[in-house]
């Protein structure tokens, strides 16, 4: 497990297949738009849709972004430590 503090997640649009399973697990933080792609929503439920945009992953909805982030099919959802930018789940994760 990543261990506590902050998450945040976004989405590399240039790898979504637009499948939208990551809508399917957490449609808390993912939705697709209009243009087919999925993105990372905040708490103010406004789609973050500059490249590399992030949004915090609530505790409470960590093992649904995770769950995304390993059968997502482009390999496109990154989850990273706030404090210091590490990805911790996702596919330059460690």
């Amino acid at each position: 497990m990543a261990g506590t503090g902050e998450l945040e997640v976004w989405i590399d649009q240039d790898l979504c297949t637009g499948d939208g399973i990551c809508a399917q697990y957490a449609p808390d933080v993912f939705e697709l738009d209009i243009d087919g792609l999925a993105y990372v929503k905040g708490p103010d439920d406004e789609l973050r849709q500059q490249p590399g945009e992030s949004a915090p992953v609530p505790l409470t909805l960590l093992q649904d972004v995770v769950d995304s982030v390993k059968d997502c099919p482009g390999d496109c959802i990154h989850v990273r430590r706030a404090a210091d930018g590490v990805e911790v789940y996702g596919p330059d994760a460690e």
